[in-house]
């Protein structure tokens, strides 16, 4: 779930930054979402093994 999350959000951030330039603090809130849920993912995930 995670995963996709972030392949979502990291999408939705590439089209942001190439496609609109106006939002871009947004734009970057998106990406930093997308890292924190990669590396909850990740951690959760170590742990749990």
């Amino acid at each position: 779930m995670f995963l996709i999350l972030f392949g979502v959000l990291l999408v939705m951030w590439l089209l942001g930054f190439l496609a609109f330039h106006v939002a871009g603090g947004l734009i970057h809130l998106l990406l930093v979402v997308a890292v924190i849920a990669l590396i909850v993912h990740f951690v959760r995930g170590r742990s749990a093994g």
